[in-house]
């Protein structure tokens, strides 16, 4: 079986080789790439080989995966890996054969590659819609939102719950967690995506280089007129301020 994996966050993607290895070590990753356009590209290169099956991440680095199916008008088989379960019924209609929660476990995926071997060797409609919406339904609320990052620190991997973890800011081209205890450590996240995986009701992004956890707010004060200036703990290595444009929605998350 040849698979191509497009996913935007490396270590998402080197699990889920590895995890397709444990499978069924037979099976050829043709590549992985991060984001619609790359996809494109590759696609219109003519590769040589084909994919038999797609891991597609509905949330990319450029695009929603959705946008790949459209420009390509693909017909092959996809399972999509989100962190999210808000695009589940577009995931369904958009010739999916699973959907899959990050992070991925080895018991779902190999029910969704039994469940892609099935669908191979049968005329689709023997395949029972209902029970892929039963499945859809099951996982369809509350939203999943992401409760622990496997963060790489020199040669090992570190499960950091994300309720132990006060903020994340941007700096020198670089993001950083910074963890309740400890210091910042360097993750392959923008912050845009950790908006996106993140409870909205824990985590704010505050400006363009912080997003902080509710717990980690110490103090607010109104700093120049209208602006604000957030006191965290950990202590930030640089004052951190509310974005103008942000304040009126800033003041009601605080007061939720």
């Amino acid at each position: 079986m040849n698979v191509l994996i497009i996913e935007d966050e490396s270590l998402t993607a080197h699990r889920l080789t590895t995890l397709l290895g444990e499978y069924d070590p037979a099976i050829q990753v043709l590549a992985h790439l991060p984001s619609v356009a790359k996809s494109v590209n590759w696609f219109k290169s003519s590769p040589p080989i084909q994919p038999d099956l797609i891991f597609l991440d509905i949330f990319l680095e450029d695009d929603l995966g959705f946008s790949l199916i459209e420009q390509l008008n693909l017909t092959i088989p996809i399972i999509f890996t989100t962190a999210h379960d808000n695009h589940a019924l577009q995931a369904f209609k958009a010739n999916s054969i699973d959907y899959l929660l990050k992070p991925i476990e080895i018991d779902e995926l190999t029910a969704a590659l039994n469940k892609f071997k099935l669908v191979r060797q049968a005329p689709a409609e023997s395949i029972p819609e209902e029970h892929v919406m039963d499945q859809l339904i099951k996982r369809w609320s509350p939203p999943a939102y992401r409760d622990r990052f496997m963060i790489s620190v020199g040669p090992k991997l570190r499960s950091i719950q994300t309720d132990a973890i006060a903020y994340f800011f941007f700096e020198n081209k670089a993001t950083y967690l910074m963890p309740q205890g400890g210091s910042p450590i360097s993750i392959d996240y923008s912050l845009d995506k950790l908006g996106q995986l993140l409870d909205p009701g824990q985590f704010f992004r505050v400006n363009r280089s912080f997003l902080v956890a509710i717990s980690a707010i110490q103090s607010v004060h109104t700093y120049s007129g209208s602006k604000l200036k957030v006191e965290l703990q950990p202590v930030a290595r640089q004052e951190v301020f509310v974005s103008v444009e942000r304040v009126t929605e800033f003041k009601d998350w605080l007061g939720r």
